[in-house]
């Protein structure tokens, strides 16, 4: 374990924030449908892999730590 790295605290700050933004994503999806063209790319590739990638990274930390 680094004693810089970020704390147990944080990481579960990241794992909330990131479970919000992807319900934001699913909800979006749910009220407005699947949009098409380069909206799609802009809110699923790079928001999904954004919440997505932090959701990960933060569970990973959290059980190695837990």
């Amino acid at each position: 374990m680094s004693k810089y790295g970020p704390t147990r605290g944080e990481h579960l700050f990241r794992l909330i924030f990131s479970i919000f933004g992807l319900g934001c994503i699913g909800v979006l999806f749910a009220v407005q449908g699947v949009p098409r063209g380069p909206g799609l790319v802009e809110v699923v590739g790079i928001a999904g892999a954004f919440f997505g990638g932090t959701f990960i990274l933060s569970a990973r930390a959290l059980l190695r730590k837990g």
